[in-house]
């Protein structure tokens, strides 16, 4: 079990797979693991690349009791693991709200990030702001927060049901709860940072290759959001998956693999 010392004696886990000549950091979204990335590992090697995942300080198996949970932190065990590990132009595809933290980590990493990837990402915006009334409200997602403390185990047990917009298996909807449910009661207050994130400056900055999964059934992120990125940024591309929900690796896996793997075989 491959773990990494991120602040202190508390650490972080991860897995290094593959031997290619690019790397492609996978980070997951709120409340779930580095295994939620299991259905595509294995084409992904098999196209050629060296594949790492990692779970969020507070989720799977890295350490739950960080003092700090933030997104800005979850992007800087990014930028420690790329470093730990001498990788040379990573590649960092972030899913919902590892969107967010696949930007900030894309932006600490500079010149030696190669790609950005956002599959549903949970970025720039998450909220409504006063020049651009995308997404849902502040209040909305504090409520959330505020409901998922109240009744932890009931909410998770819907917000598993929600993820796909298509029929997944019983056994895929259990194994998404207990993902949910692993995850740190303290890991709400993350969640809770979507309220008012603005990374619109930083993603100004990016220069680099940008590629954005714009997912039509989408209920956790709108998808005029990920659309906007692609619309609005000079090195972004968009891929529309208008039947797709939240999680499009799962949903629509032929599609964003063969999309996924080609956006990298172009860097």
């Amino acid at each position: 079990m491959a773990k990494l010392a991120v602040e202190g004696s508390k650490s972080i886990y991860y897995e290094d797979l593959g031997s290619g000549a690019k790397t492609l950091l996978l980070i997951h979204g709120w409340g779930m693991s580095g295994r939620v990335w299991d259905g595509v590992i294995m084409p992904l090697i098999d196209a050629g690349l060296r594949v790492v995942t990692m779970d969020h300080r507070g989720c799977g198996r890295s350490d739950h009791d960080f003092a700090d949970l933030s997104i800005d932190a979850i992007a800087n065990d990014v930028v420690t693991l790329v470093n730990a590990l001498s990788i040379s132009g990573v590649i960092v595809n972030g899913w919902s709200l590892g969107g967010a933290v696949a930007t900030k980590a894309a932006h600490l990493l500079g010149d030696n990030c190669g790609g950005l990837v956002l599959t549903a990402g949970a970025t720039p915006i998450y909220t409504q702001k006063p020049d651009l009334a995308l997404g849902g409200n502040a209040d909305d997602v504090l409520g959330i927060v505020e409901a998922m403390n109240a009744d932890r185990v009931t909410f998770l047990d819907g917000l598993a049901g929600a993820v796909c917009a298509k029929p997944i298996s019983d056994a895929l909807l259990q194994w998404m709860r207990d993902c949910f449910i692993d995850s740190a009661a303290r890991a709400s207050a993350t969640l809770g940072e979507l309220a008012h994130l603005d990374q619109r400056p930083l993603m100004a900055e990016l220069t680099l290759p940008i590629m954005s999964y714009i997912c039509g059934q989408d209920g956790f992120v709108a998808p005029e959001i990920s659309r906007w990125v692609a619309d609005n940024h000079p090195s972004a591309t968009g891929v529309e998956l208008p039947d797709s929900g939240h999680a499009p690796f799962i949903e629509e896996r032929d599609t964003y693999l063969a999309t996924l793997i080609q956006f990298i075989r172009n860097l």
